[in-house]
C-alpha cells in the first residue's frame, strides 16, 4: 500500500444524500482564511500531517512525497507563508535513511524533532528518525529488521510519555501481521507493548495520548466484531506502560453503524477527562453515504461511547464528510478539525465530482461550518488542525486531483497563549514555555505559585516546576498582557 491509496481509500466515499443526524449545523461566523504556501513537488508533495509549532515560533511538518529525491520531505515555515525544506528523504542508498513520512512530529525539550516514515529502511518497511531544527537526521530505528515483530509500516507519529520514553503503533506487522504498539526509548530500542490480533482490533492509523491517569489510549481501523465491510469497523483501546491492554469499544454494533466506524485520526483528552475522536465512515443508514459519512464522538476511560455528530446533516453534505484529521480543543473550548470532502465547494476533485473538504468547529452540540475549500484553495485536508500561540489555526491539504498540496491558516479572533512542553512534571522538573511576544515578561507563575525562569527568545521562556505549585494554568505576564497556558499544567509527584 502507498501513501497515496490511503488518501483514495477514503477519498472514494461519497456522500450523496440528506441524512438526519444528531446535533445541527450552522453557517460560520467571521473569519480570515490564508492559503499560505502550494506545493510544487521539488519542494514536496501531499502532506498527510498535521504542523507542530517549534520552539522558534515556526511551524514543522513532513510531506509524504517527493522533494529532491521522490521520498517525503521535512519542512519548517514561517507564519509568513516562507517554506524552507530541511530533509529530503531516500537520499541514501536503498532509502535506509526512510521514505514517505506520513506523520507529523513531535519537538523534545532539547529542541529535537522526532518521526516515523511508512517506508524506507533497511527493509523498506519503516523507520523511526529524529532530525534537528538544522536539518541533521538520523535514523533511531528501522523496523523489520528481522521477522517483522517490531512492527511494520507505522503511519501514525509518535508521543513522547511523562517517562520520556517515545510511545507508537504500527499499521502492520508484529506477531500476527495486524499492527503493535511500541514503546522507544531516546537511544532506540525499541520494546513491543501489544501485538493485535484483529478480535482486539488491527491496523491502527492513529497514535497514542497519555491521559491524566497515566494510560495510553489509541483507536485502530480495523477489527473487534462490528458488521460493517471488510475485517472489522475499528476500535478503541487502552494499554498501560507495562502493556496490560483492554479493548474498551467496538464500533459498528448495530446495522449501518450509527457509531461511526473505521477511525483514522489520534483521539484527545478533553478538558473534562472524556476523550474525543472522529471515524471516517459510519454513522449513516442504508440511503446515506457509502459506508457512511463518518462521526464525532466522545468516549470514557471505562468505554461508555456517545456519538456528538453525524457528518452529512445538510442537503449534498456542505458542512463536509470523512473526517480524517484529529480534533484539537481550543483555548475557547470548542472543538475544531477538517473533513476530507464534502462542503460547498467543487472542481477540485473532478473525478469523482463532490466537494474539497471543510474546516469545522464543534460547540455545545452544533457544529459550524467555518470554511469550504474550493477551487481557489484546492483542499482535500487529511490532516487536523493546530493552534498557534499567536491564536490562529494552521492545517495542511493533499490538494486532492488538482494541486500537489498546500499549508493555510485560519484566524477565528482567538486571543494569544503559551504554551508547556510537557504538560505534566515533578516539582523541580524543566519546562518549556512557547509563546508570541515573550521578551520583557516579568513574571511565571504554575496555578499561581511564582516560578524562577529565564527568557530565551521572543518565543521561548525555560523555567522549572516552583515548590508548593499544584495543577492548574500557568501564565506569563508580559509588556503586552498576560498570556495563560491553553492546557492545566498537571503537577505529579
Amino acid at each position: 500500500m502507498t501513501s497515496n491509496s490511503l488518501f483514495t481509500r477514503a477519498y472514494q466515499k461519497a456522500c450523496v444524500a440528506l441524512l438526519l443526524c444528531a446535533g445541527a449545523a450552522i453557517p460560520s461566523p467571521a473569519q480570515t482564511f490564508t492559503n499560505l504556501f502550494s506545493f510544487n513537488g521539488t519542494d514536496g508533495e501531499r502532506p498527510y500531517a498535521p504542523l507542530v509549532q517549534g520552539m522558534d515560533g515556526h511551524l514543522y511538518g513532513t510531506t509524504a512525497g517527493y522533494g529532491i529525491n521522490p521520498a517525503g520531505t521535512v519542512f519548517k515555515i514561517t507564519a509568513g507563508g516562507t517554506l524552507t525544506t530541511l530533509y529530503s528523504f531516500c537520499a541514501q542508498a536503498s532509502c535506509a535513511d526512510g521514505a514517505y513520512p506520513l506523520a507529523g512530529l513531535v519537538q523534545t525539550n532539547d529542541g529535537t524533532f522526532y518521526g516515523t516514515t511508512y517506508g524506507g529502511g533497511t527493509n523498506n518497511n519503516g523507520t523511526v528518525f529524529k532530525i534537528t531544527p538544522g536539518g541533521t537526521l538520523t535514523v533511531l530505528h528501522t523496523f523489520c529488521q528481522t521477522d517483522c515483530s517490531d512492527g511494520v509500516t507505522p503511519i501514525a507519529g509518535l508521543m513522547q510519555g511523562s517517562d520520556g520514553a517515545f510511545y507508537g503503533t504500527t499499521y502492520g506487522g508484529g506477531v500476527t501481521g495486524k499492527g503493535t504498539v511500541f514503546r522507544m526509548s531516546p537511544k532506540g530500542k525499541v520494546t513491543t507493548l501489544h501485538n493485535f490480533d484483529g478480535s482486539d482490533g488491527a491496523m491502527p492509523e492513529g497514535g497514542l495520548v497519555q491521559a491524566a491517569d497515566g494510560n495510553f489510549y489509541g483507536t485502530t481501523y480495523y477489527g473487534g466484531s462490528g458488521e460493517c465491510l471488510g475485517p472489522g469497523c475499528g476500535t478503541v483501546f487502552k494499554i498501560t506502560p507495562r502493556g496490560e491492554f483492554t479493548t474498551l469499544y467496538t464500533f459498528c454494533a448495530q446495522s449501518y453503524c450509527p457509531d461511526g466506524s473505521n477511525p483514522v485520526a489520534t483521539l484527545i483528552e478533553g478538558a473534562d477527562g472524556e476523550f474525543y475522536g472522529t471515524t471516517s465512515t459510519g454513522g449513516g443508514t442504508e440511503s446515506a453515504c457509502e459506508g457512511g459519512c463518518g462521526t464525532i464522538f466522545k468516549i470514557t476511560s471505562r468505554g461508555k461511547l456517545t456519538t456528538l455528530y453525524r457528518f452529512c446533516s445538510q442537503n449534498n453534505c456542505f458542512e463536509g464528510t470523512q473526517p480524517t484529521g484529529n480534533l484539537i480543543q481550543a483555548t475557547d473550548r470548542s472543538f475544531y478539525g477538517t473533513t476530507l470532502v464534502g462542503g460547498s465547494g467543487y472542481n477540485c476533485n473532478p473525478d469523482y465530482g463532490e466537494g474539497c473538504g471543510t474546516v469545522f468547529k464543534m460547540a455545545s452540540g452544533q457544529l459550524i461550518t467555518l470554511h469550504s475549500f474550493g477551487t481557489a484553495d484546492v483542499g482535500s485536508p487529511w490532516a487536523g488542525l493546530m493552534q498557534d500561540t499567536n491564536g490562529s489555526f494552521y492545517g495542511t491539504t493533499t490538494g486532492g486531483n488538482a494541486t500537489l498540496g498546500t499549508v493555510f491558516s485560519l484566524a477565528v479572533g482567538a486571543r494569544r497563549f503559551v504554551e508547556t512542553h510537557p504538560t505534566v512534571g515533578t516539582v523541580g522538573a524543566a519546562v518549556e514555555i512557547l509563546g508570541t511576544k515573550l521578551k520583557g515578561a516579568t513574571g511565571v507563575t504554575f496555578n499561581e505559585t511564582a516560578a524562577m525562569f529565564t527568557v530565551v527568545s521572543n518565543t521561548e521562556i525555560k523555567t522549572t516546576v516552583p515548590a508548593g505549585a499544584a495543577t492548574g494554568f500557568v501564565t506569563v505576564t508580559t509588556p503586552h498582557g498576560i498570556l495563560k497556558s491553553n492546557k492545566k499544567f498537571r503537577v505529579v509527584q
